[in-house]
């Protein structure tokens, strides 16, 4: 993995440092803190690019009920 040396001041070390839970790195804490946040808007954003065609829809449905003469075959979804 690729690391980068960077220069804080000592409030910003000490702001940082409070941050940490146990043994966390510096850089777990940044990722923590830093991420986008995980609000309802986002997930509402975010539904229509995870949303399946009717087509992978009906796959499913037949896979499924396949599923009902013999559950040991998992057959693979076409896309």
């Amino acid at each position: 993995m690729a690391v980068k040396t960077i220069t804080i001041d000592m409030s910003a070390y000490e702001l940082l440092s409070a941050e940490k839970r146990g043994e966390e790195s510096f850089s777990k804490v940044i990722k923590r803190r830093l991420r986008p946040a995980r609000t309802a808007r986002s997930l509402l954003e975010a539904l229509p690019r995870c949303l399946l065609s009717d087509e992978t829809l009906e796959q499913t449905e037949t896979i499924v009920r396949s599923r009902a003469d013999s559950p040991a075959l998992s057959p693979v979804i076409e896309t």
